[in-house]
C-alpha cells in the first residue's frame, strides 16, 4: 500500500536510486538555472543568438540595476507586499473563527456549512472571471490593491477554514470542557486555550497561503491594471512593452520576484513542511 523506503530496497536499487537523484534535480531546476543565467547576460548574447552558453560578459549588476532603478518594479513589489500581507492576516483570522466554530459546536447546521467551504474549494476560478470582474467594477474596487485583497481573502477563507477545522478537532476536548466548568466564555477559550495551540497550524497556513497569494497571476491580470495596483507578477508582464524583447531585463525581473517566497519558504520551511503532512499522523 505504501512505497518501500530506499533504505530497505536492494543495493542495486539504492545506487541507481543516488546516481539518478542529481540528475532528477538539475532537470527539475532548469528553468530556473536558464532564467538566472539569463539575467546576467549581456543583450548581445540576444542578438548574436548566444541563449544558452556562458554570458559575453558578466551584466548582471547593469541588468539588476536597471530593473529596481529605471523600471516600476519597487512598486510592483510593494504593491504585492500590501497586497499578499493584508489577505494572509484576513484569511488566517476568519479561518480561526469559523474553524472554532465548525470544529467544537455540535449543530445539525454545521455539516451544511462545511459542505459549502469545501464545495467553493472544488470551483473553476476561472469561470468566476467575469461575474468577479463585474463585481468588482459594480463596487468601483476595480483596479484597486482593496479590491484584490477582498477577493483573495473570500476565495482563501474554505481552503483555509478546512485545514483550521480539521487541526481544531484534532485537540483535546477535555481542556475546552474544563474552561467551559469553570466558567469562561467562549471567546475566552477561543483566545487564551484554543488560539495558543494552533501556533503550528498558524504557521504554516501562514506561509501556504502567502505563497499562493504571491505567485498568484490570473486575478492580477483580471482585477487590476498599471502600476498603482498591479502586483509584481503581473508587473513583470510590462517589461514586454516597456524593454521589448530585453530577455536579459525581464529574467532579473523574474528572478527578483521569485525571492520573497523562496526567502519565506528557506526561514519557514519547517512550518510549510507541516502545513504539508499536519493531519498525516495523530
Amino acid at each position: 500500500m505504501f512505497p518501500t523506503p530506499i533504505e530497505k530496497t536492494s543495493r542495486a536499487w539504492q545506487i541507481s536510486y543516488q546516481a539518478l537523484l542529481p540528475f532528477a534535480l538539475i532537470v527539475w531546476l532548469l528553468p530556473l538555472i536558464a532564467v538566472a543565467n539569463f539575467s546576467i547576460k549581456p543583450e548581445s548574447d540576444f542578438v548574436s543568438g548566444n541563449y544558452w552558453g556562458l554570458p559575453g560578459s558578466f551584466e548582471a549588476f547593469a541588468n539588476y540595476g536597471q530593473v529596481f532603478f529605471n523600471s516600476d518594479m519597487p512598486r510592483y513589489l510593494f504593491n504585492s507586499l500590501m497586497i499578499t500581507i493584508p489577505t494572509v492576516i484576513g484569511a488566517v483570522a476568519l479561518s480561526c473563527m469559523a474553524g472554532f466554530a465548525l470544529g467544537i459546536y455540535k449543530f445539525k447546521s454545521n455539516l451544511p456549512i462545511f459542505f459549502m467551504f469545501i464545495a467553493g474549494n472544488f470551483v473553476p476560478f476561472q469561470i468566476l472571471m467575469v461575474p468577479v470582474r463585474d463585481l468588482t467594477v459594480s463596487m468601483n474596487l476595480y483596479d484597486t490593491k482593496l479590491g484584490l485583497v477582498l477577493f483573495h481573502i473570500a476565495f482563501q477563507t474554505g481552503f483555509c477554514t478546512l485545514f483550521m477545522r480539521n487541526f481544531i478537532r484534532a485537540l483535546p476536548f477535555p481542556l475546552i470542557e474544563a474552561a467551559r466548568v469553570e466558567g469562561i466564555s467562549e471567546w475566552r477559550i477561543f483566545l487564551f486555550v484554543v488560539l495558543p495551540l494552533m501556533k503550528p497550524a498558524l504557521a504554516a497556513l501562514s506561509v501556504l497561503i502567502f505563497t499562493f497569494i504571491w505567485n498568484d497571476y490570473f486575478w492580477a491580470v483580471v482585477l487590476t491594471q498599471g502600476p498603482d495596483s498591479q502586483p509584481v507578477t503581473a508587473g513583470i508582464t510590462a517589461f514586454n512593452s516597456q524593454f521589448r524583447a530585453a530577455y536579459h531585463l525581464m529574467s532579473a525581473g523574474s528572478i527578483v520576484a521569485a525571492l520573497p517566497p523562496v526567502l519565506m519558504f528557506f526561514l519557514m520551511q519547517k512550518h510549510f513542511i507541516a502545513g504539508l503532512t499536519l493531519g498525516a499522523v495523530k
